[in-house]
């Protein structure tokens, strides 16, 4: 389990671009499951469809790949303090499968596929209550700053 605090140190995002709250489960070098939840306070509903708002798709993915990058350092036992660097290389078969509104408890689940030479690829899907949101190939770069 991991508070905001503790994943503030495995990533370099800050509020308003820090899409995980928190994570619930962790088995290195395999899987996690961690949640972002979305409040009506998110700046992105300012001018996305602010009258009815609804989370952006990109967003989700982005937040997908921030759960992918908390996995990633904790397998490699490092942090972006040490310099490193987790930066988002590509997706694959993205797909979109219910919008997320305020109110929802996004749950981001990702699990390793392989790994060659720095790049991850990760298998992640995004749900709410059960129902999938989104789901997603997720590929990152480790490299040194």
């Amino acid at each position: 389990m991991m508070d905001v605090n503790e994943i503030r140190e495995y990533l370099p995002h800050r509020y308003p671009f820090l899409l995980v709250d928190r994570v619930v489960e962790l088995i290195e070098g395999e899987s996690i499951i961690a949640y972002k939840n979305i409040t009506v306070n998110e700046e992105v509903f300012n001018g996305h469809f602010p009258q009815s708002p609804v989370f952006p798709g990109v967003m989700i993915i982005e937040a997908m790949a921030q759960a992918s990058g908390i996995l990633g350092f904790k397998t490699m036992n490092k942090k972006p303090q040490d310099g490193s660097i987790y930066l988002f290389a590509g997706v694959d078969d993205v797909r979109f499968k219910r919008q997320v509104i305020p109110g929802d408890r996004l749950q981001l689940e990702s699990r390793v596929i392989s790994e060659k030479r720095g790049i991850w690829k990760f298998e992640c899907k995004a749900s709410v209550d059960g129902v999938l949101a989104a789901s997603a190939t997720i590929l990152c770069a480790d490299r040194k700053i």
